[in-house]
């Protein structure tokens, strides 16, 4: 098990940016990906991102290719999410998820442990 903590979340305008950040403590040596999720008011959590820790393989969910990066400092057990030319609809609470076995997913149900979240707000 992993503990992990969100943080950079705030307020910001439309085509601004922020870039959130995921410490990981624990069992960080037996985690193979980790997730970037979120939830809009209202709605379900969905997928966002997310990064293999050993390849650094990346996946994203369509509206945010191009726009949003995922990365990681391993020596940090820290992964990023680099957020640019954001939108209103990107507003949400943004969790951070592990994930213990080989394969991508992006259903949530697949992640481990999960961090508390943080709120990103876009104003228009």
């Amino acid at each position: 098990q992993v503990q992990l903590v969100e943080s950079g979340g705030g307020l910001v305008q439309a085509g601004g940016s922020l870039r959130l950040s995921c410490a990981a403590a624990g069992r960080t040596f037996s985690v193979y990906t980790m997730g970037w999720f979120r939830q809009p008011p209202g709605k379900e959590r969905e997928f966002v991102a997310a990064i293999t820790l050993s390849s650094g393989l990346t996946y994203y969910e369509g509206s945010v290719k191009g726009r949003f990066t995922i990365s990681r400092d391993n020596s940090k057990n820290t992964v990023y999410l680099q957020m640019n030319s954001l939108k209103p609809e990107d507003t949400a609470i943004y969790y951070c998820a592990a994930d213990y076995t080989s394969v991508i997913h992006t259903a949530p149900t697949q992640y481990s442990d999960w961090g508390q979240g943080t709120q990103v707000t876009v104003s228009s």
